[in-house]
């Protein structure tokens, strides 16, 4: 294995010990610590079964993860608590012992929304080359066009409404609206999707996802348990019925977040270059990597 994944790893152990040790640094710091180490030691994994990774042949595309992580998890961060018009409303999850410096606090919230893609889709990838490489396929499953523009409504009404009507009650519909309403567009697009994969027979990248949101949800919600620095939930439906911070309901919301967070990133990554060659990968290959294997002909697993 490659020498950061052992850093990694190695980061991820002595975090642990700090944080149960008492050091307020570590504390305060513990989450994007943690999944830095996580990101570094699931990427090594990945090379090392598959060849390729985010650290070591798709530097290109590793950025740009980074960036649109950022990005739309301050898009749900607004829908939790939309500042514009209500800063004192935090509908779903709430931060507590934050960084009393703000721009430190800043730091601190961009370098946690930004482990956020890296981890889900690089332990989506291992899985895909793993658990679920030699899955068999299964009848296509073929959506007319009216199908997908209806998907398309149903995405934006479910975006647009928690936005007008403030209630808890809608958690579930963050993590489903931005699914329907772009994978459809992805598709139509001729970008990767779900639906594209699904109309070939394929669900290994769905189940991958899938499975990495559990995986990652679970390891969120161990992490942020004992950290100093962390969040807490409050919703209606079995609110008081938690696994360490998180109602029991809510680790159902996980497995979907990770192919919601998958589809945003293939449409915001569609915005800056061509068609891109499918290679069942959950990223996208760098453009200058993609040529080359264009070039010889030599498309990989």
């Amino acid at each position: 294995m490659k020498l950061y994944g052992y850093i990694g790893l190695a980061i991820i152990f002595v975090a642990e010990a700090l944080l149960f040790a008492g050091n307020q640094f570590a504390g305060r710091w513990f989450t994007p610590i943690v999944w830095t180490g996580y990101i570094l030691f699931s990427d090594a994994l990945v090379f090392r079964v598959r060849g390729r990774s985010l650290l070591t042949t798709d530097r290109i595309e590793f950025p740009i993860i980074i960036i649109v992580s950022i990005a739309c998890w301050w898009l749900f961060e607004f829908y939790n608590a939309p500042r514009f018009w209500r800063s004192d409303l935090e509908l779903w999850w709430h931060y507590h012992n934050l960084e009393p410096n703000p721009y430190l606090r800043r730091l601190g919230y961009d370098w946690a929304f930004a482990t956020i893609f890296p981890a889900m889709f690089l332990t989506a990838q291992l899985l895909r080359v793993t658990l679920f490489k030699k899955l068999s396929r299964f009848r296509p499953l073929y959506l007319s066009r009216a199908a997908l523009y209806l998907m398309i409504i149903l995405g934006a009404n479910g975006a647009i409404v928690p936005l007008v009507f403030f209630s808890a009650w809608l958690a579930p519909v963050i993590w489903l609206a931005f699914i329907f309403l772009v994978d459809p567009i992805n598709y139509l697009r001729g970008w990767p999707s779900i639906i594209g994969d699904l109309q070939q027979g394929d669900c290994r990248r769905l189940f991958s996802l899938l499975s990495a949101g559990g995986i990652c949800g679970i390891l969120w919600e161990f992490w942020n348990y004992w950290a100093l620095s962390k969040w807490t939930y409050t919703v209606p439906y079995l609110g008081s019925v938690k696994i360490l911070e998180m109602p029991v309901l809510g680790y159902l919301g996980f497995p979907p977040f990770a192919v919601e967070c998958w589809v945003m990133y293939i449409f915001l990554r569609s915005l800056l270059s061509g068609k891109p060659l499918e290679t069942g990968s959950i990223w996208i290959e760098p453009l200058k990597e993609r040529v080359g294997k264009i070039f010889l002909g030599v498309v990989p697993e």
